[in-house]
């Protein structure tokens, strides 16, 4: 599940600041639809907390308890009112529907087996309200990438940062990818020029391939409606960056 990635929220939240169009894109769905929303994976809450500050009741649900600490503590700051659970999205019971159900940035492909992945889309289908929508994005695999990934330790440039303690932050990683798992095992490196490799962590991320993804939501009990390739509702196609999914119960 990327414990030991997840385990510095703070770094995360430096490391990958959040924003832009994904925001934009949650938010607006969020207002369409109305009534409560749950995200799962929700991280320290950089698409949730935008969502609360709207006025929509708010569940975040994540594996990380050092995640959701950071979560809490920024709506606080910022005066939003979310709901904050630890759980498994790969099996959960809130005891209530949702309106809007999502899971973005990728979270979804921490979950390797196509079991888990059918049953975190079960629990998501007995948590819809009537009416109620569940969307998700993932990456769009690119096989020439995948075969790429060697191995080889290599700097991530556009990921570099600033760490108010620490100073410049730069950031390497080295990926090799088991096509028989459809899994990219990959291992970063967190460095700075007084303080080399202060972090160490591994980071495991499945491939979903566009041809499986609507059977493995079939399996689960719901229903890909729309399919789009960008934040802007871009159909998808063979060079979309991203699967966009919006799905309904089956």
């Amino acid at each position: 599940m990327g414990e030991g990635f997840y385990s510095r929220a703070r770094l995360y939240d430096l490391m990958f600041p959040g924003g832009g169009p994904a925001v934009e894109f949650y938010r607006a769905y969020a207002d369409r639809l109305g009534g409560r929303v749950l995200e799962l994976g929700c991280g320290t809450g950089q698409k949730l907390i935008p969502i609360a500050s709207d006025g929509h009741p708010c569940v975040g649900v994540d594996f990380s308890s050092e995640m959701l600490a950071e979560a809490q503590r920024k709506a606080d700051e910022r005066g939003a009112a979310v709901e904050w659970m630890q759980g498994d999205m790969r099996a959960f019971d809130l005891g209530r529907t949702f309106d809007f159900v999502f899971i973005t940035a990728n979270s979804l492909l921490h979950l390797h087996e196509a079991e888990d992945l059918v049953s975190c889309f079960r629990s998501v289908r007995r948590h819809l309200a009537p009416g109620a929508r569940f969307v998700f994005d993932v990456f769009n695999p690119s096989v020439r990438l995948l075969a790429q990934a060697d191995g080889v330790r290599r700097a991530r440039e556009s990921l570099s940062f600033l760490d108010p303690d620490r100073g410049n932050v730069g950031v390497e990683v080295a990926e090799i990818y088991d096509a028989a798992a459809q899994v990219t095992r990959g291992t970063w490196y967190l460095s700075t020029d007084s303080e080399p490799d202060f972090v160490v962590a591994p980071l495991e991320i499945r491939s979903i391939f566009p041809q499986e993804l609507p059977l493995l939501v079939s399996l689960g009990g719901l229903r890909l409606v729309e399919r789009f390739g960008d934040w802007s509702g871009g159909p998808f196609t063979t060079d979309s960056p991203l699967q966009l999914c919006i799905c309904e119960p089956a």
